[in-house]
């Protein structure tokens, strides 16, 4: 799918961002998409107060992001298949009714965020609740169950996710570097691929 056929309705779109088909993006106006981006097919995903999604970034097929909430995903962050990101909820402690079909005045949703920070991996099926911060370079296992914030370049498993070990850092970062060499121009702009070729072919 070509970029120019999402342009219209988002807030901002970057060069070579594919979007497959049988991706379903509900309020796409409230989100700013980056450059080199693939949303695969089978994705959902509701825009809420804002959400940013970075460069670099890859979302499995079946991943869905709900909530209401804010979202942000920093640059080189994969979002691996099945994943479930919440950045909102209905109060189940008792004050109010729950669930979509009731009429506002008798919900109290709350509406909250989810940060992913840079070089961020999250494993297959793992659920993101409301309010957590995913530290730079933090990786989470397969099936975990992510309830509150995470370090940064640490590895997390389970349910809830706990920490395994660290992660090093400096050559992630180096070869980030080194791209951002290649990619971007003088003035830190990215260059899209259809440039590049062109440049290539002269």
């Amino acid at each position: 799918m070509t970029n120019q056929a999402y342009k219209l309705g988002f807030a901002k779109i970057g060069d070579d961002v594919t979007i497959w088909p049988e991706a379903k993006i509900l309020f796409p106006d409230v989100i700013i998409i980056g450059d080199s981006v693939i949303i695969d097919d089978f994705v959902f995903i509701m825009g809420g107060k804002k959400m940013t999604i970075g460069s670099f970034v890859h979302i499995a097929s079946f991943v869905s992001i709900t909530g209401g909430g804010e979202l942000v995903i920093d640059d080189f962050v994969g979002i691996s298949s099945g994943c479930r990101v919440f950045t909102g909820d209905d109060d189940y402690l008792g004050g109010s009714l729950t669930g979509p079909t009731v009429p506002p005045q008798y919900r109290s949703p709350l509406r909250s965020y989810v940060y992913l920070k840079k070089h961020a991996i999250i494993g297959a099926n793992t659920v993101i609740l409301p309010g957590v911060t995913i530290g730079e370079g933090a990786a989470v296992g397969a099936n975990s169950l992510v309830k509150s914030d995470l370090q940064p370049w640490t590895i997390y498993v389970g349910s809830p996710a706990k920490a395994i070990r660290t992660r090093p850092s400096d050559h992630i970062l180096d070869l980030e570097a080194q791209l951002r060499a290649e990619l971007y121009d003088h003035t830190n702009q990215y260059i899209s691929k259809a440039k590049r070729n062109t440049t290539t072919a002269k």
